[in-house]
């Protein structure tokens, strides 16, 4: 399974932008930074992912405010067929008042 939900910011994003065949895409970078429990020790886990919201979900996500909190839901996926590195595509998302802690696990 290849699912990832955590709690984060809406750093950066670019403006809603169409594909040749048309798909609505918005690229963004979220952030994300929660203390998890790791063999007994508590541990911060901060990290920036590269996202993409497309189709009917990237008009809404293009309307969310920049620095606001949200609960993502989504998958990684390679950013092209011959890269290595790996983009969040949203799924879903949520405002979220403060950033609880959550796993940012599978």
């Amino acid at each position: 399974m290849n699912h990832l939900q955590f709690v984060g910011l809406i750093t950066e994003r670019e403006v809603l932008r169409y594909t040749p065949a048309g798909l609505p895409l918005v690229n963004a970078v979220l952030q994300h930074s929660s203390q998890q429990m790791e063999a007994g020790i508590a541990r911060l886990a901060e990290f920036e992912i590269s996202a993409v919201a497309a189709g009917e979900i990237s008009n809404r996500f293009s309307g969310a405010a920049l620095g606001g909190t949200y609960e993502f839901t989504g998958f990684l996926a390679k950013k092209n067929r011959h890269s290595k590195s790996l983009v969040f595509h949203i799924i879903d998302f949520r405002a979220v008042e403060t950033a609880p802690h959550l796993d940012t696990g599978a």
